[in-house]
């Protein structure tokens, strides 16, 4: 039988909001882990939202332990009618766009910010029989928010990291390598490699919650390189690394497909030893009916095999 839908008897103050994040808390277990890897919020904010859902609902709906987030009894018949509504929501928002354009099936693709560069002219090759019969529509985004366009049926396809969301499919299309970023007059840029425990020696520009499969990434390479590095700046995105790279003459490391990007203040070095990667992939809802992204999917191995665009040529080692 399917669960019913949440009643408005619960209160005009809920928001879509409040159910996404109980959701994830709910699924996650503990409200660390949703707050920082599925939902890009603060823990006190986070803590916050869920004490007014329960206030508007008017029963707990979590335990709170040493062992992190459990349901209550109310919680659990909570959280499937959450999830239905959060589903139903995002139908509804794609049923209307639909009809705001009818006549021409549409057809969204999301970018991690900077990747359109490699892998738009593939996206457009592969869909080249489709192109004049939909609407085509790209955009660009943090890489968390492409996960979570995906999720919710705004976009069909997306290009980013692997950010874990319960209805979204992920397929790796390139492993790129992480490589140091640096000003080009830098101490290090004498380097043709650069050694981690350099890091240590010169101020380093750390990542916020936003890129936060990287920072795991590098926070991981550290730890293996046996270093402690501590960030006297936080970057966003590659572009706000880049400029704070250019304007602190610090260093930090980013993957390499920012190379062709640097300003003529910056310079890219490969890291000494085995350095760390990291996937991009494209994301997906197996649900999704479409016949043109069943056809994009039906070509993607040559699209593994073909790489990024024009095949970048990397800068050697001096």
């Amino acid at each position: 039988m399917r669960a019913k839908a949440i009643p408005k008897s619960y209160g005009n103050a809920m928001e879509l909001r409040h159910l996404r994040y109980f959701v994830a808390v709910a699924e996650e277990g503990v409200l660390t882990s949703a707050a920082e890897k599925r939902l890009h919020v603060a823990q006190p904010s986070l803590s916050r939202q869920l004490r007014d859902l329960e206030r508007e609902v008017g029963t707990p709906l979590f335990i709170r332990s040493a062992r992190g987030m459990e349901l209550t009894p109310a919680g659990k018949a909570f959280l499937e009618p959450a999830r239905i509504a959060l589903k139903e929501a995002g139908e509804a928002v794609a049923a209307a766009r639909r009809a705001a354009k009818p006549g021409k099936h549409r057809f969204s693709v999301a970018f991690l910010a900077g990747q359109e560069v490699d892998w738009l002219p593939h996206v457009t090759q592969a869909l080249q029989k489709d192109l004049y019969g939909i609407d085509f529509q790209m955009l660009s985004m943090f890489s968390p928010d492409v996960g979570d366009a995906i999720q919710s049926g705004e976009v069909d396809l997306g290009f980013c990291r692997i950010e874990p969301r319960p209805d979204v499919t992920y397929e790796v299309i390139a492993q790129e390598p992480i490589v140091a970023i640096l000003p080009s007059d830098h101490p290090l840029a004498e380097e043709d490699e650069i050694d981690p425990k350099g890091f240590e020696l010169h101020p380093f520009i750390g990542y916020s919650d936003t890129p936060h499969v990287l920072r795991e990434i590098v926070a991981n390479y550290f730890r293996d390189c046996g270093i402690s590095v501590t960030p006297e700046h936080l970057l966003d995105n590659a572009a706000t690394g880049l400029t704070l790279v250019a304007s602190t003459r610090s260093v930090t490391l980013l993957p390499r497909y920012v190379e062709p990007l640097l300003p003529w203040s910056v310079v890219c070095r490969p890291l000494k030893g085995k350095a760390p990667v990291i996937d991009l992939a494209v994301g997906y809802r197996k649900d999704n009916p479409s016949p043109v992204l069943k056809r994009f999917l039906g070509d993607i191995e040559r699209l593994i095999a073909s790489g990024p665009a024009g095949r970048r040529l990397y800068s050697q080692p001096r």
